[in-house]
C-alpha cells in the first residue's frame, strides 16, 4: 500500500475523482464501438487522454469549487 503523507490528500482524491470520472465518460462515448469490438481500444485511448486532461483540471477548479460549495451551503447548528 502506498504511504501518501495525509496532507497530500486533496492530491490523491483530484487524481482518483477524475480518473474514475474521465473513465466513465470515455466508456459512454466509445459505446457505438461495441457493435464493432473495437469498443476496449477505442475506450482505453480516449480514457487516457480524457484523464491526462482532467487531472490538471480537477486539481486546479477543486480550491475554488470547494469556497463556491461553502458559499451556497450552511453548517448545521
Amino acid at each position: 500500500m502506498l504511504r501518501i503523507p495525509r496532507h497530500h490528500g486533496h492530491f490523491v482524491f483530484g487524481v482518483i475523482q477524475s480518473g474514475l470520472t474521465s473513465a466513465v465518460a470515455a466508456a459512454i462515448a466509445c459505446a457505438p464501438f461495441v457493435a464493432e469490438a473495437t469498443f476496449l481500444r477505442h475506450w482505453l485511448m480516449s480514457w487516457m487522454i480524457a484523464w491526462a486532461t482532467m487531472i490538471p483540471v480537477v486539481l486546479l477548479a477543486a480550491p475554488a469549487i470547494r469556497r463556491l460549495v461553502n458559499l451556497l451551503t450552511v453548517a448545521p447548528d
